[in-house]
């Protein structure tokens, strides 16, 4: 019998070590573009993705200030920090199409089952320039906070999609050119090589998420910018914070009118 994609993606969600997530959620997408995978939704997505022993996960507030990753130490930190928000990255995307799959249908399923690949993939590029670097994924501690978005959201694709696509990662857009411009100004281009290939993806993965939001707001008959607006108020604590990438947010499907109301 055929494997069902629910299981597939569950199976990924459990992989706990880095290597074995990566190889999973990169099989998963591959398995659903070549037509090997079911689209059934027969198991539960687990309440929480399994994880490695390390890093050692900290409270925000308990996280040691990494600087401006000029120094060697300093940008060991920095893509420390980048490769576990990838990390993270895997399981959202993954959790994104089991959970919600069954009533958004194969193309939802599709979308982020590619964003779960991509998130693989620039996780593995991060931690071997970690290596590189004399270092690697769990030597340092790591923000604990990244998951609560989506157990925040679990019940709701909306909100999900408001905040994890169209607020986390837009917030990527926003601060990955800058910082690639200080890995590049340090002399370290296979770094800024790595930082220029997630941003052109993340443009991509916003996207999905902004699309599929406003299908859902369409059928529920609501405008996507007042339930947006709504939901993020709820669900999202951090507050949305310039500056902007207004032309890469634009590419996105995101536009200034819908986030700068809720700029703070």
């Amino acid at each position: 019998m055929a494997r069902t994609v629910a299981a597939a993606i569950r199976g990924a969600l459990l992989a706990g070590e880095p290597r074995d997530k990566v190889m999973a959620a990169r099989a998963v997408a591959r398995d659903w573009r070549l037509g090997r995978l079911v689209f059934a939704f027969d198991v539960a997505m687990p309440p929480a993705p399994a994880r490695p022993a390390r890093p050692e996960l900290l409270a925000p507030s308990r996280m040691p200030k990494r600087g401006r990753g000029q120094s060697p130490r300093g940008r060991i930190a920095l893509f420390h920090a980048l490769a576990h928000i990838e990390f993270v990255a895997i399981d959202l995307a993954l959790d994104m199409a089991g959970r919600f799959g069954a009533a958004m249908g194969e193309g939802f399923v599709a979308d982020f089952l590619s964003v779960a690949a991509d998130e693989a993939m620039h996780f593995a590029l991060l931690d071997r320039h970690l290596r590189a670097l004399g270092s690697h994924y769990g030597e340092l501690p790591a923000h604990s906070g990244l998951w609560d978005a989506a157990d925040e959201t679990r019940d709701d694709v909306a909100a999900r999609l408001a905040v994890v696509p169209m607020v986390l990662e837009a917030r990527g857009l926003d601060v990955t050119p800058m910082t690639l411009e200080r890995v590049r100004a340090g002399g370290d281009e296979t770094g800024a090589r790595i930082l220029e290939r997630i941003l052109d993806d993340e443009i991509r993965h916003v996207r999905f998420g902004a699309n599929h939001f406003a299908a859902v707001a369409l059928q529920r008959g609501e405008t996507a910018g007042e339930l947006w607006k709504a939901l993020v108020s709820r669900h999202f604590r951090g507050g949305l914070k310039p500056p902007f990438n207004d032309s890469a947010r634009q590419a996105a499907g995101l536009s200034r009118d819908l986030y700068a109301a809720l700029a703070c």
